[in-house]
C-alpha cells in the first residue's frame, strides 16, 4: 500500500533502502550529463567552427540554441512532473536528451547542429525539474535535505570542472563529435538506475497551460533572435526591431495571463514570500555571469593559441572552483542557514570580479587570470546551494516541482542571455583589450545585482 508524505502527497516507493549516495548520485545524473555537455562544448568550438564553417553568431546559437528550449519549457518540464509523476517525467527528458546527443553527433552542417541542440534542451527542460523534485522526496528531514541539496550542487559542480577536460580529451582524440556521443552511455546508465532506486511519487494531475508555455517559447525565441542577431545585422535594422516589438507584446500577454489565469505556469502562493522571486534573480544573475565567462574565456583561451585540449585543462581549475564552493556552502547552510553564505560569497565574488575588471588585459599572464577566476568562483560556488536551499525550503514538497522547474528556467534564461551579451561584446569590440573590460564589467554588475537582491529580501533563518 502506498504511504504519504507529510504534505499528503503519496509515495509508493521509497529509495531509503538504498544507499543515499547512490540515490543522490542517480538524480543528480541528468544535470550531470547535461553540465558535461556544455562545458565540453564550449572546448569544442573553434573545431565545430572549422568543421561546419560556422561563424561567430552560428557558435553562439549552438550554445544558446540548447538554453533556449532548455530554459523554455522547464516550467512545461515541471508541470508534466507533477502531472505524470516525476520519477516518469525524469527517465522521458533522459531519452529525449540521449536523442538529440546522437542527432548532434551525426549532424552534417551548422543548422542541423543548432536543431538537434534545440532537441537536448527540450529533453534537459524534462528532467532538471523532475530530479530536484525527486531529491527533496528523498529526504524527509529539512537539515539532511539543505545538506543533500548542497552536494547535489557539488556533484553538478564536479560535473562543470571536469566538463572542459572531458571535451577537449574527447576533440583531441577523438573530434568534437565525441562529445556528444559521450551522452549515450551516461543516460542510459540514468534511465536505469532511476527505475531501480528513485522514489515513485503519484501524480496530482495538475492542470497544463498550454497557451502560456507557447507564450514563453516565443517570448524568449525572440529575445535570442535579438540579442544574438542584432550585432550582426544591426540594433536598428528591420527583422531585429520587429523581433523586439513582438517579444515585448508576447511577454506581456504572458504577464497578463499569469495575473488573471486560472492555472498559471508558477502557483501564485509562492510569491507570497519575497525570498523566492528574489533567489530566482540571484539565479538569473549568477547564471547570466558563469556561462557568459565561460563562452568568452573559452574563445580568449582558444584565440591565445590553446587547442581544444589545453583550452580544456586551462579552465579546470577555474571550473573546479565552483566545486569547492559548494561543497564548503553545504554544511555552512545546514548550520546557519542559506543567508550567511549567499551574501559572503557573493560579497567576495563581487570583490574579485571587480579586481579583475582593473588589472585583466590580453597579455596577462595565465596563472594570474586563473587565480583571479578561482578565487572569484569559489565565492560564487559557496553562495550558489544557499540559493537553491532558499527555493526548495519556501517550496515545501507541495509546490516541490514548479519552484524547481522556477528556479532552473530563470537560470537558464540568465544563462542565455549572459552568452548572448558576450556574444554582442565580442561583434562589438574591435579587441581583446576593450572586450574583456567590458565582459567583466558585466559579470562584476551581475553579482552586485544579486548581492542586492539577497541582503534585501533573503530572511530565512538556520533550518529546524
Amino acid at each position: 500500500m502506498p504511504h504519504t508524505t507529510t504534505t499528503g502527497l503519496p509515495v509508493t516507493a521509497a529509495p531509503r533502502a538504498y544507499p543515499p549516495l547512490l540515490v543522490l548520485t542517480t538524480l543528480a545524473i541528468g544535470f550531470v550529463m547535461a553540465m558535461i555537455d556544455v562545458t565540453a562544448v564550449n572546448t569544442a568550438l573553434a573545431d565545430i567552427s572549422a568543421s561546419l564553417s560556422v561563424p561567430l553568431a552560428g557558435l553562439v546559437w549552438v550554445v544558446d540554441g540548447y538554453t533556449l528550449t532548455f530554459a523554455a519549457l522547464l516550467m512545461a518540464g515541471g508541470a508534466l512532473a507533477d502531472r505524470f509523476g516525476p520519477k516518469t517525467v525524469y527517465q522521458g527528458g533522459l531519452s529525449v536528451f540521449i536523442v538529440g546527443s546522437v542527432l548532434c553527433a551525426l549532424a552534417p552542417g551548422g543548422t542541423a547542429l543548432i536543431a538537434a541542440r534545440l532537441l537536448q534542451g527540450a529533453g534537459a527542460a524534462l528532467f532538471m525539474p523532475s530530479s530536484l523534485s525527486l531529491l527533496t522526496h528523498a529526504y524527509e528531514d529539512q537539515a539532511t535535505r539543505t545538506r543533500m541539496l548542497g552536494t547535489w550542487s557539488a556533484i553538478v559542480g564536479c560535473s562543470s570542472a571536469a566538463g572542459p577536460l572531458v571535451g577537449g580529451l574527447l576533440v583531441h582524440e577523438f573530434g568534437w563529435r565525441s562529445v556528444f556521443w559521450v551522452n549515450v552511455p551516461i543516460g542510459l546508465a540514468g534511465i536505469v538506475l532511476t527505475q531501480i532506486v528513485a522514489p515513485s511519487t503519484m501524480a496530482n494531475r495538475r492542470t497544463l497551460s498550454l497557451g502560456s508555455h507557447a507564450l514563453g517559447v516565443v517570448m524568449l525565441a525572440g529575445l535570442s533572435f535579438v540579442l544574438i542577431e542584432a550585432p550582426v545585422l544591426g540594433w536598428l535594422s528591420a527583422p531585429v526591431l520587429t523581433a523586439a516589438l513582438a517579444t515585448v507584446a508576447v511577454g506581456a500577454c504572458l504577464l497578463r495571463r499569469e495575473k488573471k489565469g486560472a492555472h498559471p505556469l508558477i502557483p501564485r502562493p509562492l510569491f507570497a514570500t519575497p525570498a523566492f522571486a528574489a533567489a530566482n534573480g540571484v539565479g538569473f544573475m549568477i547564471n547570466f555571469a558563469v556561462f557568459g565567462q565561460l563562452f568568452v574565456l573559452s574563445l580568449f583561451l582558444q584565440e591565445q593559441g590553446a587547442d581544444a585540449l589545453g583550452t580544456g585543462i586551462r579552465l579546470i581549475p577555474m571550473m573546479a572552483a565552483f566545486a569547492v564552493g559548494n561543497l564548503t556552502s553545504g554544511r555552512i547552510a545546514a548550520r546557519v542557514g542559506p543567508r550567511p553564505p549567499m551574501l559572503c560569497g557573493l560579497m567576495a565574488g563581487l570583490g574579485a570580479a571587480l579586481m579583475m575588471l582593473l588589472v585583466l588585459t590580453p597579455h596577462l599572464p595565465y596563472w594570474q587570470l586563473m587565480l583571479m577566476t578561482v578565487v572569484m568562483n569559489v565565492a560564487i560556488g559557496i553562495a550558489i546551494p544557499g540559493m537553491t536551499a532558499t527555493v526548495m525550503l519556501v517550496a515545501g514538497k507541495e509546490y516541490a516541482n514548479s519552484a524547481a522547474a522556477a528556479l532552473n528556467a530563470n537560470r537558464q534564461i540568465g544563462a542565455l542571455v549572459g552568452v548572448a551579451a558576450m556574444g554582442a561584446v565580442l561583434h562589438m569590440a574591435p579587441a581583446w583589450s576593450a572586450r574583456l573590460p567590458w565582459a567583466f564589467g558585466l559579470i562584476a554588475a551581475a553579482y552586485a545585482a544579486a548581492l542586492y537582491l539577497v541582503y534585501r529580501f533573503v530572511k530565512l533563518g538556520k533550518p529546524t
